[in-house]
């Protein structure tokens, strides 16, 4: 049934009344969007109206690569496994200290950070292997979902360039310079792809924190003070002015801000759980009710997260990731909104054996979209096989960078475990 203009008008009201003063909201109309874009409808995806259910493939090296057959053999081995959409970076960012060396050794970059704003590289060495890796993906009919900046690394380098040392990690969403620098990175990257259907997704940040791994939270950045929803609201407002066809996503890792969080043991004591307490900076349940958030994104590594997995403990990595995938099941569900496991990851061959199964299974009983990390490619050819990419990350006897999560075709049972849910999700698909 079609909502009255006056129940729209006063959904609208009560929408000023809670955004932020100053906010925009431009909500995306799927009715004109042009062919070959995805769009949502309530917990689904689509794709021209007939369902679009996937498994993905994350790989932020292939932008990395410098052979167009090693490009073209890692997407040929993704059509052949099943895999609808693919997760890459869009920044690739360097100090000026370091533009030698990425000259010597045909390092991709986008960014060079050499004062108080970056250039930008749209040469045959920077933007124009993202621009290969899309058109790549076109060519095999795989959409691709684009981050803008990473918490990790990235982001700090605007703080440290642009405002100096001894600053929080969390100044990059709340400092006017900042943003604004942020800001004109998407415009280019936008800018280049607005029109391209093979686009899923912009996403505006890779796992955004109060910190990173070099820079601490400030006092701004903690439970309740919504840094990063406000961030993410005037981002994505941002993101859909100059785009109103992709959809738009945080890139977040889905971590919650409860009134009574989880709690776990630990060196004998009961404490709040980081993920549900609200001190990452998230707070899962609101962000996804943003309305230029198209769709959720969560992340799951407990064996990074936590050190409670222990022999004869009552705590075990499955279980909770099958805990932590059924709070993002109702999240999704009370908003209305498709979500996407979007990173996921065991460390050792019979861990992932044993636990991959029934995570993938409990995703596709509800609803997922399904991205583990990371893809991982072997035949790879270019200097014999074996090069040195981005910093520590290397192609080894022809097999791309291996963190310990990555999964390749002859580790047979886990390789079936995603071929076989990319068959079932591409069935429910039109």
């Amino acid at each position: 049934m079609q909502p009255s203009p006056l129940f729209l008008a006063c959904i609208l009201a009560l929408w000023t009344l809670i955004l932020p003063s100053g906010s925009t909201i431009i909500p995306r109309k799927n009715s004109q969007v042009p062919k070959g874009f995805v769009t949502t409808n309530s917990r689904n995806f689509q794709l021209d109206g007939k369902p679009f259910a996937f498994v993905g493939a994350n790989s932020y090296w292939l932008p990395l690569l410098t052979s167009q057959a090693d490009i073209e053999t890692t997407f040929k081995s993704m059509k052949q496994a099943g895999v609808k959409v693919l997760r890459t970076w869009g920044w690739n960012a360097i100090n000026g200290t370091e533009l030698e060396g990425a000259l010597q050794t045909d390092l991709t970059y986008y960014q060079v950070w050499n004062g108080t704003q970056y250039l930008i590289n749209d040469g045959p060495q920077g933007l124009q292997r993202l621009d290969n890796v899309i058109s790549t993906a076109e060519k095999y009919d795989i959409k691709v979902i684009v981050a803008f900046a990473n918490n990790w690394f990235g982001s700090d380098l605007y703080i440290q360039w642009m405002l100096g040392a001894g600053q929080p990690h969390d100044v990059f969403f709340t400092n006017r310079n900042t943003i604004a620098s942020y800001q004109a990175y998407v415009k280019t990257i936008i800018s280049r792809y607005k029109d391209s259907p093979t686009i899923f997704a912009w996403e505006l940040m890779n796992e955004a924190r109060c910190l990173s791994d070099t820079l601490a939270a400030g006092p701004s950045c903690v439970p309740g003070s919504n840094t990063l929803r406000t961030w993410y609201q005037e981002q994505s407002d941002y993101v859909r002015s100059l785009d109103p066809n992709h959809l738009i996503t945080t890139g977040g890792e889905g971590h919650f801000f409860w009134k009574n969080p989880r709690k776990y043991w630990f060196d004998n004591t009961l404490v709040s759980d980081y993920n549900y307490n609200g001190e990452a900076g998230e707070d899962f349940d609101h962000d996804l009710l943003l309305p230029n958030i198209d769709f959720g994104t969560y992340h799951l590594y407990p064996q990074s997260w936590y050190v409670v997995d222990f022999p004869g403990s009552n705590w075990t990595v499955e279980d909770w990731g099958l805990q932590w995938i059924d709070d993002h099941i109702n999240a999704a569900n009370k908003a209305g909104k498709p979500v996407i496991l979007e990173e996921f990851g065991v460390g050792g061959l019979q861990n992932k054996t044993d636990i991959y199964p029934k995570w993938v299974q409990h995703a596709l009983d509800t609803k997922h979209a399904i991205m583990p990390w990371q893809w991982g490619q072997l035949g790879l050819t270019e200097s014999g096989g074996n090069r040195l990419i981005k910093y520590a990350d290397a192609i080894i006897d022809g097999a791309s960078p291996n963190d310990g999560n990555t999964f390749y075709a002859n580790q047979t049972e886990v390789w079936d475990v995603f071929t076989r849910a990319a068959k079932i999700q591409n069935a429910r698909s039109g």
